[in-house]
């Protein structure tokens, strides 16, 4: 069986086509929020929403001050030029799919129980955050 130059060529082309699709599809961003300055806590919320707006998987972990957020009567600081907080930063992406989660450590160290997060907030578990972070694709974001 003889096969052509052409062939060969269409099929390879194909077959990058669909692993660069593939790659596409891996992207995913873990983000932490730590700060205490509503700048700090507001800028990696609303890169992350433009990460999920254009197509990936975005992973949010609050810790710190930033684990605040997650507490159903906290009440955050609006921020120009939007006029919105990070909370509704942190709504938003839920709303458009991504996980949002207070670290392990937070709750204990911070008087707060797991009644007080507000409703789609989880807490993380440090083996399932690690694997996550360490999976091909996965860019990380820190602030």
């Amino acid at each position: 069986m003889k096969i052509s130059i052409p062939l060969i060529t269409t099929a390879a082309l194909f077959l990058a086509g669909m692993s660069g699709h593939a790659m596409a599809e891996q992207q995913r961003l873990f983000v932490t929020v730590t700060g205490t300055d509503v700048q700090d806590r507001a800028m990696p919320l609303v890169l992350a929403n433009q990460v999920l707006d254009q197509g990936a998987e975005v992973r949010v972990l609050l810790c710190g001050a930033g684990g605040h957020l997650a507490l159903a009567g906290y009440e955050a600081e609006r921020f120009a030029p939007r006029d919105i907080t990070p909370v509704d930063l942190l709504n938003r992406l839920m709303a458009n799919g991504a996980t949002v989660e207070v670290c392990a450590i937070f709750l204990p160290n911070s008087g707060h129980s797991a009644d007080e997060l507000r409703e789609g907030i989880g807490i993380a578990s440090p083996p399932d955050v690690a694997t996550w972070m360490m999976s091909p694709g996965t860019r990380l974001f820190s602030h």
